[in-house]
């Protein structure tokens, strides 16, 4: 089944042509990051003008490296939420109108569930159960996949997401936006030890995550130091920073694997680019027996290809959307 695939929820246009899930003939991105950099985030106006701008090329695009024309599409597939309202609804209308010219079916797809299957994807030989850790700028969540379209909602952040916590620190030490890959790059070269930063446990019961009061942490230590005139080492602030977030996220990781008996752990999302979270992870996973997978840095960003393959999965298992569907900005996953 060929599945023609659109991303549009916040700052990256992006198609792709995918068989049956796993197999990605064309992933068509294109970032507006540049643009937005000037403004320290997303300006949510100006990404919807730029998806209008660029769809329709990029859509070619994507069917033209494919090899493929329209006729030999089977699927549409589409980002529903969560995501910026103006820009999915960019998204949405496009794969509405190709769905009902085509007269071929069309799936609205979680974006959030769009980033686990982007390791169907780079691992071919991966298959539910595992546990899933997924982490990006706006979402934190562990979930258990018990199928491929099966995911239960086991703990999230009660507050900031992982991702956004590193864009506001990045930007509090004058790093560019975005400022994840900022603070792995500098904590290469930084002490870890430096500064104590709390590693915040809401309660061992629970699987939610918290990092409001780590970023306040970090803010008034810099704040403190910079009213005794003490130096600040940026590298050192972003080494001990990431330590504190990864600790947490690693610890509850491994923690829900051994209850769920689970011998994979899947991570998702932006901040799954990150190497020390990597690192962490697979050290940890060598000594306790579990296997770490996690996409290639392009698959970890948003892109279309990992809308395909969910979409894929989703009419699979029977799912179906109507033309009339409406995109939904605070799409989450259930408990």
């Amino acid at each position: 089944m060929l599945v023609l695939a659109i991303e549009t929820s916040c700052d990256e246009t992006s198609c792709a042509v995918v068989k049956d899930g796993r197999c990605v003939l064309s992933n068509i991105i294109s970032s507006q990051i540049e643009i937005h950099k000037k403004f320290g985030g997303v300006v949510p106006e100006i990404a919807s003008r730029k998806h209008i701008e660029s769809i329709n090329n990029i859509l070619q695009e994507a069917l033209d490296t494919a090899g493929v024309t329209f006729k030999d599409i089977d699927l549409i597939s589409v980002t529903q939420g969560p995501g910026l309202v103006g820009a999915l609804l960019v998204g949405l209308s496009t794969a509405k109108a190709l769905a009902y010219g085509l007269n071929i079916p069309i799936i609205g797809v979680n974006h959030i569930e769009g980033h686990v299957c982007a390791n169907f994807i780079e691992h071919k030989e991966l298959e539910p159960p595992f546990t899933c850790l997924i982490v990006s700028g706006g979402h934190t969540y562990l979930v258990q996949a018990n199928g491929y379209t099966d995911y239960e909602l086991v703990g999230r952040t009660r507050d900031d997401a992982a991702g956004e916590a590193f864009d506001k620190i990045a930007r509090s030490i004058g790093l560019p936006y975005p400022g994840g890959p900022q603070i792995d790059k500098l904590a290469k070269m930084g002490n870890k030890d430096a500064v104590n930063f709390p590693r915040v446990i809401i309660d061992e019961h629970t699987y939610d995550f918290s990092f409001s009061g780590l970023k306040t942490a970090v803010l008034n230590h810099l704040n403190q130091a910079k009213l005794k005139g003490e130096e600040i080492i940026i590298e050192d602030i972003a080494a001990s920073f990431q330590q504190a977030v990864i600790d947490v996220l690693v610890d509850k990781s491994f923690r829900l694997a051994k209850d769920r008996n689970s011998d994979k752990i899947v991570i998702a999302g932006g901040v799954a680019a990150n190497e020390g979270l990597r690192t962490m992870l697979e050290e940890r996973g060598k000594k306790e027996g579990i296997e770490i997978f996690y996409p290639s840095r392009i698959l970890c960003t948003d892109n279309a290809a990992m809308i395909g393959s969910a979409g894929y999965f989703d009419y699979m298992s029977g799912k179906k959307s109507d033309l009339d569907m409406k995109v939904e900005p605070n799409l989450d996953i259930k408990r």
